[in-house]
C-alpha cells in the first residue's frame, strides 16, 4: 500500500492545481479522477469548450450578418457545425493532455478511477473495470466539484431537454431554444446558439437577469442582448414540461399571478445553477455530512475531521474555477505549514457574452444594504476611442469608492473585453488601491483600459474624456 502525503479526489482546477503546488513543495502526491481526463467540468464540459464555441460563433455571426461590411470586409460564410465542434473538442483534448503533463512534471501520480474515502487516511480508487486500489495518506483533499442542478418537473434527457453539457454538443442548430435560467451559463450558451441561428428565449424566475450582480450592469446587458435578438421572459416559474417527438412544451406561471401559459421550442436548456458533487464519496466513513446546500463546511479549508480538507465548488463560496485554484494553493500551503489565505472580497466574476460583464468587490445594492457611504465613478465605452473605432461602444465601467478614504470597494463593467481588464482592479483592490491611485496611473492610448482610469477619475469628479 502506497503512502502519500496528500491524496486529492477530483482532477478539476482545484484538484490539479493542488497537485501542482503539493509537488512544488516536495510532497508525495496522488490525484484521483474518474472522468478519464483531467481538467474537471471546467476544461471538459464548461469554461473551456463554452469559450471555444462563444468565439467561433462570434466569428460566424460577424461574417453572416455583414457586421464587418463597414470595415470593408465582405463575404457570406457557410456554417459547418461539425467542424466547429471538432475544433472545440481538439482544443479541450490538447489542454487536458497539458494538465496531465503538469502532473508528471510535478511528480504527482495520476490515478484514473473514482475515489472514495474509506476512513481517516484511506482512499479507495475504483477503476472502470471494477478493480480497486487502496491508498494510505496523511491528508485528503476533497475537490470533486459540482454538477448541474435539476429542475423539478423538467426531466433532463439530453435529447430534447438538455443540460449545459448537452448544449455544448448539439449536432444541429435548433430552430428554437428555450433557456431556463438567466444566470451566467444560460446567457453564455443561449448566446452561442442565437448567433448560430436559433430563436432563443430565456425564462427566469426572478424579475431580472444575472441575480446577485450589479443591477445597472444586468439591465444594460439585457437591453443589449434583446437588441441582438434574445427574448426574455422574467418573473416566470416553469411548472412542468411535456416532450414530444419534435418539440418541448413548457408550462409557465407568472410569479406576479395570472393565467398559466405554454411556451414551446425544439430544445430546452436547463441552466438553473449547479450543486456540489459528493455522491459516492464515502463521507460517512469519517463522519462528515453535507449542509442544507449540499456543501461540506470548512474552516480555512479544514473539515471537521483531522487530515480531511475541502476546496472548490463542493464547499462554500462562488462556484468559479479561479476561486478553486486560489483555494488549492492556500490549502496545500497550510498543509505544508505555511501561511495560506484567500481574499474572497477580491474574487472576480465574468460573463462571456458580447459585450462581456466583469465584476469584483461589492455591488451598489450591497453597499446600500450595509449602510456604507460611497462615491460612484462611471465612464461609458462610447467615449473611449479604441472601443469607438472598433464598433464596440456598448457598456460602461463603474467604480464604487469608499467616501471616507477613497478606497475602491467594487468595480462593475459591461463592455468589450472587460473580462481581461478586470484584473487591473483585482490587483489594485488586493493592494488597497484608491481611486486617485488609478486615476494618476498612466494608461496606454488608444486602449479600452483608459476607461478604467477615466471611471476612477469620475469617482473624484474630474473625468476628462466624457
Amino acid at each position: 500500500m502506497a503512502l502519500y502525503d496528500v491524496v486529492i479526489i477530483g482532477g478539476g482546477p482545484g484538484g490539479y492545481n493542488a497537485a501542482i503546488r503539493a509537488g512544488q513543495l516536495g510532497m508525495k502526491t496522488a490525484i484521483v479522477e474518474g472522468r478519464g481526463a483531467l481538467g474537471g467540468t471546467c476544461l471538459n464540459a464548461g469554461c473551456i469548450p463554452s469559450k471555444a464555441l462563444l468565439h467561433a460563433s462570434e466569428v460566424y455571426e460577424a461574417a453572416a450578418t455583414g457586421a464587418h461590411a463597414a470595415l470593408g470586409v465582405l463575404g457570406t460564410p457557410t456554417l459547418d457545425l461539425n467542424a466547429m465542434m471538432a475544433q472545440k473538442e481538439a482544443q479541450v483534448a490538447t489542454l487536458s493532455k497539458g494538465v496531465e503533463f503538469l502532473m508528471k512534471k510535478n511528480k504527482a501520480d495520476y490515478l484514473k478511477g473514482w475515489g472514495r474515502i474509506a476512513g481517516v487516511g484511506k482512499v479507495i480508487v475504483q477503476a472502470d473495470d471494477g478493480t480497486e486500489r487502496v491508498l494510505a495518506t496523511k491528508h485528503i483533499i476533497i475537490a470533486t466539484g459540482s454538477v448541474p442542478t435539476p429542475l423539478p418537473g423538467v426531466a433532463i434527457d439530453n435529447g430534447r431537454v438538455i443540460d449545459s453539457t448537452g448544449a455544448l454538443s448539439l449536432t444541429t442548430v435548433p430552430k428554437s431554444l428555450i433557456v431556463i435560467g438567466a444566470g451566467v451559463i444560460g446567457l453564455e450558451l443561449g448566446s452561442v446558439w442565437r448567433r448560430l441561428g436559433a430563436e432563443v428565449t430565456v425564462v427566469e424566475y426572478q424579475d431580472r437577469i444575472l441575480p446577485g450582480m450589479d443591477g445597472e450592469v444586468a439591465t444594460t446587458l439585457q437591453r443589449t442582448l434583446s437588441k441582438q435578438g434574445v427574448n426574455f421572459r422574467l418573473g416566470c416559474k416553469v411548472a412542468g414540461a411535456s416532450v414530444d417527438d419534435d418539440h418541448v412544451s413548457l408550462s409557465l406561471e407568472a410569479i406576479a399571478g395570472g393565467a398559466a401559459e405554454t411556451l414551446a421550442a425544439d430544445i430546452v436548456l436547463v441552466a438553473v445553477g449547479r450543486r456540489p458533487f459528493t455522491e459516492g464519496l464515502g463521507l460517512e466513513s469519517v463522519g462528515l455530512v453535507t449542509d442544507s446546500h449540499g456543501q461540506i463546511a470548512n474552516v480555512h479549508f479544514k473539515t471537521g475531521v483531522d487530515g480531511v480538507w475541502v476546496i472548490g465548488d463542493v464547499t462554500a463560496g462562488p462556484m468559479l474555477a479561479h476561486k478553486a485554484e486560489d483555494e488549492a494553493v492556500a490549502c496545500v500551503e497550510l498543509i505544508a505549514g505555511k501561511p495560506g489565505h484567500v481574499n474572497y472580497d477580491v474574487v472576480p466574476s465574468v460573463v462571456y457574452t458580447r459585450p462581456e460583464v466583469a465584476a469584483v468587490g461589492r455591488t451598489e445594492e450591497q453597499l446600500k444594504a450595509e449602510g456604507v457611504a460611497y462615491k460612484t465613478g462611471k465612464f461609458p465605452f462610447a467615449a473611449n476611442s479604441r472601443a469607438k473605432i472598433n464598433h464596440e461602444a456598448d457598456g460602461f465601467v463603474k467604480v464604487l469608492v469608499d467616501a471616507s478614504n477613497d478606497r475602491v470597494l467594487g468595480v462593475h463593467m459591461v463592455g468589450p473585453n472587460v473580462g481581461d481588464m478586470i484584473s487591473e482592479y483585482c490587483l489594485g483592490m488586493e493592494l488597497s488601491v484608491t481611486a486617485e491611485d488609478v486615476a494618476r496611473t498612466c494608461h496606454p492610448h488608444p486602449t479600452r483600459t483608459e476607461a478604467l482610469r477615466q471611471a476612477a477619475m469620475a469617482a473624484d469628479g474630474w473625468a476628462m474624456q466624457a
